[in-house]
């Protein structure tokens, strides 16, 4: 995974998954917005299988990671067990305001 400098050009190519991308520089952001598929009240999230945001976030670990979640995917605590890789979220954010 891999975030590029944009200079709001449509995307002109695909990436390794298909996903349209632009060609600019490789750039390291402050903050990254991580999709929540559920999450717990200790900032821990459960995604959605692929291990990319868990694998860049702990190469990258000053970066602010900040969740985004619908209220209904809260996790309770003794219902998710964090594996070794899980990477915590400095804020989840959901519909209903910051966890």
């Amino acid at each position: 995974m891999r975030y590029r400098a944009w200079d709001g050009q449509a995307p002109t190519l695909l990436d390794e998954a298909g996903i349209a991308s632009v060609n600019g520089a490789d750039v390291l952001p402050d903050v990254v917005l991580v999709p929540c598929l559920g999450f717990t009240d200790e900032g821990y999230r459960l995604g959605y299988g692929g291990g990319y945001f868990d694998r860049w976030l702990a190469a990258n670990p000053q970066v602010l990671a900040v969740g985004v979640a619908w209220e209904i995917g809260r996790i309770e605590h003794h219902a998710f067990q964090p594996q070794p890789h899980d990477v915590t979220m400095a804020l989840i954010v959901t519909e209903r305001g910051p966890i």
